[in-house]
């Protein structure tokens, strides 16, 4: 994810407050791969040019949108009136969820606990993330495998 718009100079100052300050604000998404742990290749969910946001603020919460390129309407035009072909469509090209966030700036670990959801298995869920902040790029990667197009993965290399 890339943070856009932010000066130089404003951006060391928030990194000297500490992470947690460092994440405030708006990121959009640049890359998203899944890495097999059984060693396949990698593959791009959301495929290879993803659209999102993801906003962290300053009270201590987040929201994530993550979504393909390209998503086609509904014919109806009536989100209550899909066909079953445009509710899979719809569920599977977008990732969507809110919750509170809290960082260990010790660990450089971020955990999202999850309020709502659009897959709602992960309504109720923390779910751990590793950071890496090089300039005004954040890499999140998960600390233990989750499933994923049927497979059990990470993202974002682990390094």
């Amino acid at each position: 994810m890339i943070r856009e718009g932010l000066p130089p100079r404003l951006w060391e100052v928030m990194m000297a407050e500490g992470l947690r300050d460092a994440l405030i604000g708006p990121w959009k998404l640049v890359s998203y791969q899944d890495i097999p742990i059984d060693g396949s290749d990698p593959f791009e969910p959301l495929g290879h040019e993803p659209r999102s946001l993801i906003i962290y603020t300053p009270d201590g919460y987040m929201s994530a949108q993550l979504s393909k390129p390209d998503r086609p309407n509904f014919e109806s035009g009536d989100w209550f009136a899909g066909t079953n072909e445009d509710y899979i469509s719809e569920a599977s090209s977008y990732i969507a969820y809110s919750e509170p966030f809290h960082v260990d700036e010790d660990k450089q670990t971020l955990t999202h606990s999850m309020f709502v959801s659009l897959f709602p298995n992960w309504t109720g869920q923390s779910q751990p993330r590793r950071i890496q902040l090089d300039g005004d790029t954040l890499k999140l990667g998960t600390t233990s495998p989750i499933q994923s197009g049927g497979k059990t993965v990470t993202f974002c290399r682990p390094g």
